[in-house]
């Protein structure tokens, strides 16, 4: 995987694994600056080899995606794609006011907490009823950010491109539908979520399709998850 264009001749080097949304961010922001960058897959089948790389790039959270650029690691994707718009001033992610960024981070991180590590804790959870009121309230959150997209009567949260806010909300494409059918519970809906639902199909065309496929996210997320309920099931003696 690589971007077209060109880093200033800069070596630029991501570490990521496939299935990650978070990884996924930064792909994103590279592509739309252009940037050519070399793809490092970090093998989730292979944690020896993978926790031998995040040690000696992201030692602190040893987790994708880490950022290599002249040698240096950038690490959490948030981080990430705002060092980019800073380094690379093209197709900017973020907006150019000062209030105006301070109000894209919020709702970046407003998306992260609320809807991001909901759909996360999702997978590791085994009981049924715990799942459902998490779901509930990630659709709450939606409901949320679907009038912020409302009130600001633009195409994406960054206008008519793509921006920090849009880039963090893309985990409710593909990955959340592969987790909505692995675990059979209901976040989103297009009668309560009308404006992310015209959001989705504009992200998905904006982006190229460029996404995990979601038959390989739904192997993956099922047999994470299996391997959750496998962990707190009683032993038989």
């Amino acid at each position: 995987m690589a971007g077209h264009g060109n880093g200033n001749g800069e070596e630029v080097k991501l570490l990521g694994i496939w299935f990650s949304p978070y990884v996924r961010r930064v792909v994103w922001a590279l592509e739309l600056k252009g940037i050519d960058y070399e793809w490092v897959e970090l093998s989730f089948r292979d944690p020896k080899n993978r926790s031998r790389s995040l040690l000696e790039h992201n030692p602190v959270l040893k987790r994708v995606p880490v950022l290599v650029h002249r040698g240096r690691p950038v690490v959490e994707s948030l981080v990430i794609v705002e060092y980019i718009d800073e380094t690379w001033r093209n197709n900017p992610v973020l907006p150019l006011d000062p209030y105006e960024r301070a109000v894209a981070r919020f709702w970046a991180n407003f998306v992260d907490q609320k809807i991001t590590e909901v759909l996360i804790k999702l997978l590791s959870l085994t009981d049924k009823t715990q799942m459902e009121e998490e779901a509930k309230q990630a659709s709450k959150a939606l409901e949320i950010v679907d009038r912020e997209l409302k009130a600001k009567g633009k195409k994406f949260f960054g206008g008519e491109t793509i921006g920090l806010v849009d880039i963090a909300l893309s985990i409710v494409t593909n990955w959340m539908e592969a987790i909505e059918e692995v675990l059979d519970v209901r976040i989103f809906d297009s009668r309560t979520h009308p404006l992310i639902a015209q959001w989705k199909t504009n992200f998905v065309e904006f982006v190229r399709h460029n996404l995990p496929p979601k038959d390989g996210l739904l192997r993956f997320y099922r047999r994470y998850h299996q391997s959750k309920i496998a962990s707190v099931a009683p032993s038989r003696l």
